[in-house]
């Protein structure tokens, strides 16, 4: 029988969900293809995968998918790794750069814009190079490693998941570990839960490995994992979860709110 096929993030938020896979009992038993958040989704809407973390807002554009419950990508709080840059107040803001690879992230821009803000604003697709954003736009979405590390000047910096929290009281998801519903995605959860656990046990391994490449202090880089991304499913961020499901639905970014499958 032939492995599982799993899409990854390539970001550093997501490795605490794959070091067991990597490093732990379940090394070896499935097939790993690291990639961007939106090309996550596209694999296993494609089939090139029968798993992936994919940004919360494509469950609602794809068919036939489930969730693996009790797993997720999310902040109680403040994230920094999903940041507005911006040469204004956000009052002021009239045109954003969005980050290409984002989906669920240039969706919450719009929520957060038009629905708490009341701000019509022009969005701009562009690659994830800050200083070139800034020159397009007023402000920049960037999100994953290169928000993380983010070393340039601007005059404004809104952490995003904050800026939920502001306004709803409530955690924000931003990507899930979806599949097909044909692939019967129970038998893995176990699976995928221990990766998970052996990763949260072993962040100092993870940040002893990644910190040199993103240029951080290792403190820096086990802060963030166990601070400020939250890697459960509870009720909590299951309410932000609905909750953004229905304003993205409200607000015309998705076609209709899908229930929430879980397995």
């Amino acid at each position: 029988m032939a492995n599982l096929k799993v899409s990854v993030v390539q970001y550093l938020n997501a490795v605490p969900l794959i070091w067991g896979m990597l490093h732990g009992e379940q090394q070896g038993k499935y097939d790993l293809d690291f990639t961007l958040p939106a090309n996550c989704a596209d694999a296993v809407r494609q089939r090139q995968a029968d798993i992936g973390i994919i940004p919360c807002v494509e469950y609602h554009r794809m068919e036939r998918m489930e969730i693996l419950s009790g797993l997720a990508i999310a902040a109680k709080g403040e994230v920094k790794s999903v940041l507005l840059l911006s040469k204004v107040p956000i009052q002021k803001i009239q045109s954003i750069a969005l980050d290409n690879s984002s989906r669920t992230s240039a969706a919450l821009v719009r929520i957060l814009m038009r629905k708490f803000y009341s701000r019509f604003v022009s969005l701009h697709p562009a690659a994830p190079r800050p200083e070139e954003m800034l020159k397009r736009a007023d402000a920049a979405l960037v999100i994953g490693d290169p928000a993380l590390t983010f070393d340039g000047q601007v005059a404004e910096v809104y952490d995003l998941a904050a800026e939920w929290k502001k306004f709803t009281g409530l955690p924000f998801v931003f990507a899930l570990w979806v599949g097909h519903q044909d692939s019967k995605l129970g038998r893995f959860r176990k699976d995928f839960e221990d990766s998970r656990d052996f990763g949260l046990a072993h962040v100092d391994d993870i940040a002893a490995e990644y910190a040199p490449n993103l240029k951080m202090k290792p403190l820096g880089v086990k802060v963030y994992l166990t601070q400020n991304v939250d890697y459960s499913l509870d009720e909590e961020n299951r309410k932000g979860l609905r909750l953004f499901s229905k304003l993205a639905r409200e607000a015309g970014i998705i076609p209709v709110e899908k229930e929430l499958l879980f397995v």
